[in-house]
């Protein structure tokens, strides 16, 4: 396996959860804090039970377990597997089982004890999402009134530690270093009387000219990534690819994965790709600035999607896509 910054911190982990139930794991970006610490764990005298790793995205939770696997040279379904609302893969034989945040609120609803579970592990809990929140708190209660020797983990490249330590009870925080390669930002602006597609496309065009490997488009939804697709065109020797919740997992497999005959990829994704990904040989991250948000409309009485400024957060957490591999 590829040694990876958070194996430098694995021990005082495993150590944090010898002495206690909790604790709290700040890693940036690239540590390989979703993939490697749930193997760790497996091996640990108290872990005889299933782990549950929460990731907040169906694409995500897919993308962890199938990577976990391949390390293990394993399939998926196996030792590693996981469930989400469209998708399931695991098996009798499974010890981890990668969920999305709703998954998981469904089962501890209907399951206070967590029966044959022995962790809950947080991923990205800094998104903080009604599901997020819930299980979380739906967590630690179990483990106060019926489930004491349940170890709880809250992991996060943006976390504010001290504030999730409180909150688990002084829970120790352990904190890891990243793998930082040289990113350079330029900002291009755009006339505000423009579709945001129009100059998402030229700055791809002016990266393909000026850049080298693969590119990364940020847009805030599938209109947005047509549009641009449908200007690209045919690139000789590159090919385009889309990356949005709606995709069958096959089409989202293939723009993580590298292209098998060598072609440089583009990628035009919603926020989908922001955290808990990485998409190989991506050295270029072009970033429309904008999200598309669901928001509770009181007038309405019911919640809709909103296209906004994206957060100076996410922003980080998009151009750190084109650094995780090499100089970006």
């Amino acid at each position: 396996m590829t040694d990876l910054p958070i194996h430098a911190v694995l021990p005082d982990l495993l150590a944090a959860l010898r002495g206690g139930s909790n604790a709290v794991l700040v890693a940036p970006p690239g540590a390989g804090k979703t993939t490697a610490v749930a193997p760790a764990l497996l091996s640990e005298p108290w872990c005889d039970g299933e782990i549950l790793l929460l990731s907040p995205r169906r694409l995500a939770a897919r993308a962890a377990a199938e990577r976990m696997a391949a390390l293990a040279v394993e399939k998926v379904g196996g030792t590693f597997g996981y469930a989400t609302r469209m998708d399931t893969r695991r098996s009798a034989a499974t010890r981890v089982t990668v969920v999305t945040e709703g998954i998981f609120v469904n089962r501890i609803q209907a399951d206070p004890e967590l029966a044959g579970v022995c962790a809950v592990l947080f991923d990205e809990v800094h998104e903080r999402s009604l599901d997020s929140d819930f299980g979380l708190a739906l967590a630690l209660d179990a483990q106060g009134a019926l489930r004491p020797d349940l170890r709880i983990v809250a992991m996060s490249a943006t976390l504010d530690g001290a504030r999730f330590s409180r909150l688990m009870d002084g829970a120790p925080v352990i904190e890891s270093e990243g793998r930082s390669y040289p990113l350079e930002l330029r900002h291009l602006g755009r006339p505000a009387e423009a579709r945001i597609d129009e100059p998402v496309t030229a700055a791809i065009r002016q990266a393909l000219r000026e850049a080298e490997g693969g590119i990364l488009a940020f847009l805030p939804g599938v209109a947005e990534i047509e549009r641009t697709a449908e200007r690209l065109g045919d690139i000789p020797g590159a090919i385009v690819h889309k990356l949005h919740g709606s995709l069958d997992p096959a089409a989202q497999r293939a723009a993580i994965a590298p292209d098998p005959t060598g072609r440089r990829k583009i990628v035009l994704a919603t926020s989908i790709a922001e955290t808990s990904l990485t998409l190989d040989g991506i050295r270029v991250v072009v970033d429309s600035g904008l999200a598309r948000r669901p928001r509770y409309d009181r007038a309405a009485g019911m919640t809709r999607l909103v296209t906004e400024r994206a957060s100076q957060a996410s922003a980080t957490q998009r151009a750190g896509r084109a650094a995780r591999q090499g100089p970006g």
